[in-house]
């Protein structure tokens, strides 16, 4: 297998015809909203082994994947690893690094979701890990192919916003009651809260933008009664380029504010609602193979506007059509490079970078000062 943790190209090598066959660890919301799904709807890959320990995940992965073959533990894999050809791992964020390691050594290539560890140096000694092995390491963040900020990139490429001086990204979610889990554990161990969480999308779409980041400055606060976590966190990045992005990641937001907002010298670019493939997942629709432009679509009277001096709110500037959602486009990237015929869509060091990010914010809010990176 050639593959790469750094995302020089994989085209070096022989080119290796698929189907690809998956291991999917995890089987809760990652696993079966998002990458089962997105697996089943690539090209050039297979679902083959659901590993969960979970009884009803078990049942449901069979009843949604009739021909899938079912581990209760990712330990099951690795003695088979010769049936596999990319283990991908949706389990809680305390298991990645391990998965991930044992995965590595047993040859198999691996895909993370995000965050792919609770350190950076983690994240860059699994990445040291897969160039030793010769095998891919990826990382799902596929915020990255939102259609809002799909659509962004193109505009920022195009320069019809002119240079950018200020970028506002949200995400924000009115949740005033605990759902539980790890994800609100206050166990540094769980790398729980949505510092780490929703934390991990908007920095690491702030850093594509616009590049490496030279200081962070961060708020973090638990709002919600019994609550162990952060909920409502802002992080203010300055990127070396000067470019300013201020990042919302919250649970208490009674009234949401816009997705992004982006100021430049020529234009602004004010954008509303999230994008709708996570909803459309979770209500059981599915992309399809060779249909993708029908796939990731929002209506007309969501598109977000362009213009300068006037506000979206009273229709001041020009509706721009939102680019499609392309979740899928993730996964036909990793059969391409599983192939030799494409690269990595998502380094391992291209993670570590947001998490050094992450790691300032979490020491600056501790700390109540800025962090140089």
């Amino acid at each position: 297998m050639t593959g790469t943790g750094t995302g020089t190209s994989l085209g070096e090598g022989p080119v290796r015809e698929g189907p690809f066959r998956v291991g999917l660890v995890g089987y809760g919301l990652a696993g079966s909203v998002f990458h089962a799904p997105l697996i089943a709807a690539t090209e050039g890959l297979t679902l083959d082994t659901v590993v969960t320990s979970n009884a009803d995940r078990q049942q449901q992965a069979r009843d949604e994947f009739p021909d899938v073959r079912i581990a209760a533990a990712p330990d099951e894999l690795w003695p088979r690893a010769d049936e596999l050809d990319l283990v991908v791992i949706a389990s809680p964020n305390k298991t990645h690094v391990p998965i991930a390691t044992a995965a590595l050594k047993a040859g198999l290539p691996v895909v993370v979701d995000k965050p792919i560890a609770g350190t950076a140096a983690d994240a860059r000694e699994l990445a040291a890990l897969a160039d030793e092995r010769g095998l891919l390491l990826s990382v799902f963040q596929n915020r990255r192919w939102d259609n809002d900020f799909l659509t962004l990139q193109q505009l920022i490429t195009e320069g019809g916003l002119g240079d950018v001086y200020r970028f506002e990204s949200r995400f924000e979610r009115w949740r005033p009651e605990l759902k539980g889990g790890w994800r609100e554990s206050g166990d540094p161990a769980e790398v729980g809260g949505l510092l780490f969480d929703l934390g991990s999308h908007v920095v690491d779409q702030a850093l594509v933008l616009f590049g490496p980041a030279a200081a962070v400055y961060a708020e973090s606060d638990v709002r919600r009664p019994g609550a162990e976590a952060d909920d409502d966190t802002f992080i203010a990045i300055t990127h070396t380029n000067g470019v300013r992005s201020h990042l919302y990641a919250s649970a208490t937001t009674a009234q949401l504010g816009p997705r992004f907002r982006t100021l430049g010298s020529k234009a602004g670019y004010v954008k509303y609602g999230l994008d709708p493939q996570e909803a459309a997942l979770r209500d059981g629709e599915r992309p399809v193979a060779g249909k993708e432009k029908e796939w990731g679509v929002e209506p007309e009277e969501l598109w977000g506007r362009v213009g300068s001096g006037e506000s979206p709110a009273t229709a001041g500037g020009t509706p721009v059509p939102t680019l499609p959602g392309a979740y899928p486009a993730y996964y036909a990237a990793v059969a391409a490079a599983l192939s030799g015929t494409g690269e990595n869509p998502v380094t391992a060091l291209e993670a570590a970078a947001a998490l050094d990010v992450l790691e300032g914010a979490r020491r600056s809010a501790r700390e109540n000062v800025t962090v140089t990176l």
